[in-house]
C-alpha cells in the first residue's frame, strides 16, 4: 500500500481539528547527548489519538447509529471528543482497568459510556457486539486504515517542524502510532518500538512470526494494554525490520520522574515508555547517532492536582 498520499490527505482533512504539537531538544541527566522530543501529550484529550479519531470520522460516511469504539482510555476520549465536535453520536466501551481519571475524561466528552470488567480485549468484544446489534461504525483504536493514516500525520508534522533525528523511539501498545510512523517514514529513518516487559505485543509477534496473544499487565497497561499487535503494524514492522525493545515498569516510572523533575512535563506511564529505553540503557545510540522520542500521553491514573 502506498501510504504517503493517504497520510497527506489525512493531514489536510484533520488540519482544522487538531493541535500542531510542540517539539524541543532536552539534555537529561544520565545521557551524554541531547534528545529531540515531540510533545504529543499536548494534543486534544491528552494523546495523539485525536489524529486517528478525526481522520476516521471525517473520511467515512457515518451511519445514523453513529460510531462505537473500544478503548483502554485515550482512544475513547479522542473518539468521544471528535464525535462531539462533529455532531456524531458515539458509544465508548472501556475496561475497568482504564481507571477513574480516563473514564471521567471520556464521560466529559458527552459520549455514551459503558465500563466493562476486565481488560481492553473485553471492551473490544463488547464494542464488536454493539456494532453488530446497532449498525454503528467501529472506530478501531489501532488496526484501522484511517486510524493508522491519522496517526501517521504526527510524524509528517514532526518532519515539517525540522526533525533531524536518525532514530525515533516510540511506545507500542496495539501499534497504531508506530504503525503510522512506519507508514510515513518508509525506512527513511530508523524506528524503534518500546514496550513494557509485561505487555509486549510487537516483540512477541516478531518472535513468533505472526501476531499472537500475550498476557497483559504493567503500570502502562491502561494505554499499552492491547492483547495482540495490530496486523497493519505487524506487517509494516516485519517488512521494515523494526526492533521491539522491552523495558521494566521501574524504568517507565523513573522516566516519568525525569520528565517531570527536569522538563516539567507531566505524562502517564505510556507517555514515558519510549524515553525509558534511553534512560535505562536498553537502547544505546551509536556515537553521533541523533535520537528522538515521541511523548504520547498525558493522562495518569490519578489527577495530580486533586
Amino acid at each position: 500500500m502506498d501510504w504517503k498520499p493517504e497520510i497527506i490527505a489525512a493531514a489536510e482533512r484533520i488540519a482544522g481539528h487538531i493541535r500542531r504539537t510542540p517539539v524541543l531538544s532536552l539534555d537529561l541527566s544520565g545521557l551524554a547527548y541531547p534528545v529531540a522530543m515531540k510533545l504529543e501529550q499536548m494534543q486534544h484529550t491528552g494523546s495523539f489519538k485525536a489524529r486517528g479519531a478525526f481522520n476516521s470520522l471525517l473520511s467515512a460516511q457515518v451511519p445514523a447509529g453513529g460510531v462505537v469504539a473500544a478503548s483502554g482510555g485515550n482512544h475513547g476520549a479522542a473518539v468521544g471528543y471528535a464525535a462531539a465536535r462533529l455532531g456524531i453520536p458515539a458509544h465508548i466501551f472501556v475496561p475497568e482497568l482504564a481507571g477513574a481519571e480516563k473514564i471521567g475524561l471520556i464521560r466529559r466528552t458527552g459520549a455514551d459510556l459503558t465500563v466493562v470488567p476486565g481488560v481492553y480485549a473485553d471492551a473490544l468484544a463488547a464494542a464488536l457486539d454493539y456494532e453488530s446489534r446497532t449498525g454503528a461504525m467501529q472506530v478501531h483504536a489501532y488496526d484501522g486504515l484511517a486510524t493508522v493514516a491519522g496517526q501517521g500525520t504526527c510524524l509528517a508534522e514532526w518532519e515539517h517542524q525540522g526533525l533531524e533525528a536518525d532514530t525515533i523511539l516510540i511506545a507500542v501498545g496495539g501499534g497504531g502510532l508506530i504503525g503510522g510512523a512506519m507508514a510515513w517514514l518508509q525506512s527513511r529513518r530508523k524506528v524503534v518500538g518500546v514496550e513494557p516487559e509485561t505487555a509486549c505485543t510487537l516483540h512477541a509477534a516478531l518472535a513468533a512470526g505472526a501476531p499472537v496473544d500475550v498476557e497483559v499487565s504493567s503500570i502502562a497497561a491502561n494505554a499499552l494494554g492491547a492483547k495482540r499487535i495490530g496486523s497493519i503494524c505487524f506487517d509494516l514492522a516485519r517488512a521494515q525490520g523494526i526492533a521491539a525493545l522491552r523495558v521494566t515498569d521501574n524504568a517507565i516510572a523513573a522516566a516519568q520522574q525525569v520528565l517531570w523533575k527536569e522538563a516539567r512535563q507531566l505524562v502517564e506511564p505510556a507517555g514515558a515508555t519510549a524515553l525509558a529505553a534511553l534512560l535505562s540503557g536498553v537502547y544505546t545510540p551509536a556515537p553521533g547517532e541523533r535520537v528522538a522520542v515521541l511523548i504520547c500521553g498525558a493522562n495518569p491514573s490519578k489527577d495530580p492536582l486533586a
